[in-house]
């Protein structure tokens, strides 16, 4: 499913695509509000992007990288902790969407089935959700709660592109093949995107390629 890109040097698109990216997300990026009931939802407008993931697999950290800012997005060694849409605005041209953790929390029961109808009501109704990135932690790959997600936007027919977290900590052979079986997992899911990118925040790989893929979505300059 996923192609290997050609070298910059040799590709003039992919190289101007991955300085699209860089520039986009060198842009002034703002929080704009948390959501915790529907009603709550800023108005639509800018392109979408929202990020999802089990508990603790990184997404504040792989936010915190992609716009180049320590802190933009809290990071947190509690699983669970992220407990509202978290909305940001990067280069006024597209809306970065931090989603509560699936998998874990750490909170009640009713709390729990708050979020879960918050994140259905958000996926199901927001026409300016342009994609969800489903973060998949690279040592562990696909669980049922990822699985159970991407049913869910299967059925809501929203675009979700699988990003492997925490790729460096994985040896090449090993993220080699974690990839293959989360990309022959995705062919199964009508909805899924076609390209899965393995990345690191720590060490900054695939961070240009998600940037460059993100940046094709934003709002013209």
């Amino acid at each position: 499913m996923t192609a290997i890109a050609p070298h910059p040097m040799a590709d003039p698109d992919h190289s101007a695509a991955l300085e699209a990216g860089r520039l986009l997300f060198a842009g002034e990026c703002q929080f704009i509000m948390g959501v915790a009931a529907i009603d709550g939802l800023p108005p639509m407008g800018l392109p979408e992007v929202a990020f999802a993931g089990r508990s603790n697999v990184g997404k504040s950290s792989l936010i915190n990288a992609l716009t180049g800012r320590n802190a933009l997005a809290r990071v947190s060694i509690t699983p669970g902790r992220t407990q509202q849409l978290n909305f940001f605005v990067l280069a006024d041209r597209l809306m970065l969407v931090d989603m509560p953790g699936h998998g874990y929390a750490a909170a009640a029961k009713h709390e729990i089935a708050a979020w879960a109808a918050l994140i259905d009501a958000y996926l199901k109704g927001r026409a300016t959700l342009t994609r969800v990135c489903l973060l998949v932690d690279a040592r562990h790959g696909l669980k049922d709660s990822d699985e159970a997600l991407m049913k869910r936007l299967d059925k809501a027919a929203v675009t979700y592109q699988a990003v492997l977290t925490k790729a460096d900590k994985l040896t090449a052979d090993a993220l080699a093949a974690r990839h293959d079986a989360v990309d022959q997992a995705l062919r199964r899911h009508p909805a899924a995107h076609p390209e899965l990118i393995a990345t690191s925040a720590v060490s900054g790989a695939g961070i240009p390629a998600l940037r460059a893929a993100l940046a094709a979505l934003a709002a013209p300059a």
